[in-house]
């Protein structure tokens, strides 16, 4: 049986339980069974974005970038502010008396005398206080008019900032994609591997039966009954060992894609999917040879996450040396403010406006220094996106190498699986004539099935070159 009767046994098996074929998310549950589902690869790589803890970081980073450039557009309009003050003193912070005013001369001291008999006498108080107690509420609004381009320079790196995180947020998902592809086609490789060792299996009770037979007869020994019986016995333990290969790639894939399940068969859960209840309904269908799917580097290059993100990183870089010289260059703002106090007077509404300029002095040494650091630090982005700019375009240049490698180790394998093949039809008709001993075909069998399962792994590799080589081109596998 190859590949394509395995689709046709799985398609039988899916005609049973009520699912369809289309590759969708579907689930059906049978009275007194668990429910069963079909997960194709589009379905896993949806739950993994969906699921997938770093893509939802990823994703937070996003709006905390929107929202710290929302925060430095807000520098752009006035800052208002309100202000209340009120105050009580045990005695006036300000008391002027006429002594205050005219100095401590015989005259200011006699009309100082006078003034105070005449406060007794006419109930007044002889000295003027001041600051007892008071109030005073305002309201003001501060423009800023020219901060050293620190405000649009600012705004500037903001937008860098939500551009990066997005940035991020492709490569986290294009990073999971990878992972779900890779643990999809693993599950997949080993159900491959089960089907070849069912195909053994078959070829040896066949084989049983016959040696058996002969052995009544006369025309076979028992030693050639035993080995046919260690060669069952091997096919066995390889399906135990490759049904339990399935279950931990399954149980890794869905934890990765965030799909509950119950791991225990014997126990039924009517809300979770039993693990061997879930199927994988992609195959290893054809694919084109290499050439068939190639794009110029250079234009691989430049749809790259990481191209984009060395030369924001370049930007942010400049950007912050600019705003390091603004913090030298003069500050203007005009602002307004309108309250009501009664501090100086019994009490009243005014106003003011007013114009601020603030023009450093002391600060230019150290604000040079901090250009010069900044301007290093330039240099090194610079330095490093020009070097990992050929990076890049040699991991492009390796992603394509490894693709046609592994076309050509498929060939290889395909043509090694059909002679394998043909060997142990050629062998088993010899056996049957008498012209050939068991013990070749059994050894023709063995290595039948070292040589299948090679080109499953063959194929599966050639497939995930093919997908990694695809997905740094921006395109899937069904595009």
């Amino acid at each position: 049986m190859g590949f394509g009767g395995f689709a046709l046994v799985l398609g039988g098996l899916c005609g049973v339980c009520g699912f369809g074929t289309g590759g969708s998310l579907q689930a059906q549950t049978i009275q007194g069974q668990s429910p069963r589902l079909e997960l194709s690869v589009e379905d896993c790589r949806r739950m993994a974005v969906e699921n997938s803890m770093a893509v939802k970081n990823a994703r937070l980073d996003i709006l905390a970038a929107k929202a710290q450039k929302q925060e430095a557009l807000a520098a752009y309009f006035p800052s208002v502010s309100a202000t209340a003050f009120g105050f009580a003193a045990l005695q006036p912070m300000l008391e002027i008396g006429l002594t205050d005013i005219l100095g401590t001369s015989d005259f200011a001291v006699r009309l100082q005398e006078l003034m105070d008999e005449l406060a007794t006498q006419y109930g007044f108080n002889a000295e003027y206080t001041m600051l007892h107690r008071g109030f005073m509420a305002s309201v003001s609004a501060m423009q800023p008019v020219f901060a050293g381009g620190r405000i649009v320079n600012g705004n500037r790196l903001a937008a860098v900032g939500v551009e990066a995180a997005a940035l991020q947020e492709q490569i986290a998902v294009r990073d999971m994609d990878k992972e779900v592809e890779s643990g999809y086609w693993q599950v997949v490789s080993l159900e491959e591997k089960r089907i070849t060792l069912q195909e053994l299996a078959t070829l040896l009770d066949t084989l049983y039966k016959d040696v058996a037979s002969a052995r009544q007869a006369g025309l076979a020994t028992e030693t050639d009954v035993m080995q046919v019986e260690l060669k069952r016995d091997e096919v066995r333990s390889g399906f135990i060992q490759v049904e339990s290969g399935i279950k931990l790639a399954k149980m890794n894939l869905f934890n990765t894609i965030g799909l509950e399940y119950n791991p225990y068969q014997s126990v039924v859960l009517d809300s979770l999917p039993a693990l061997d209840s879930i199927f994988l309904t992609d195959r290893l269908d054809s694919l084109l040879p290499p050439s068939s799917y190639f794009v110029p580097e250079e234009e691989i290059a430049s749809r790259q996450q990481e191209m984009r993100l060395l030369d924001l990183s370049v930007d942010a870089s400049r950007l912050q040396k600019k705003m390091a010289l603004g913090e030298a260059l003069p500050q203007i703002g005009i602002g307004g403010s309108y309250g009501y106090g009664n501090l100086l007077s019994n009490g009243e509404f005014n106003g003011a406006v007013y114009v601020m300029a603030q023009i450093p002095l002391s600060d230019w040494g150290k604000t040079a220094r901090k250009m010069q650091r900044l301007g290093y630090q330039m240099e090194k982005a610079e330095n490093e996106r020009d070097f990992l700019q050929q990076q890049i375009l040699l991991q492009i240049r390796k992603l394509w190498l490894d693709l046609t490698v592994a076309w050509d180790q498929l060939q290889i394998a395909r043509k090694s699986e059909a002679t394998a093949r043909a060997s142990v039809e050629k062998l088993n008709a010899y056996y049957r004539a008498g012209m050939s001993p068991l013990s070749e075909l059994l050894q023709a069998q063995t290595k039948f099935r070292s040589v299948a399962d090679k080109c499953v792994d063959q194929e599966i590799a050639y497939r995930n070159a093919l997908h990694d080589y695809l997905s740094r081109c921006g395109a899937g596998m069904g595009e």
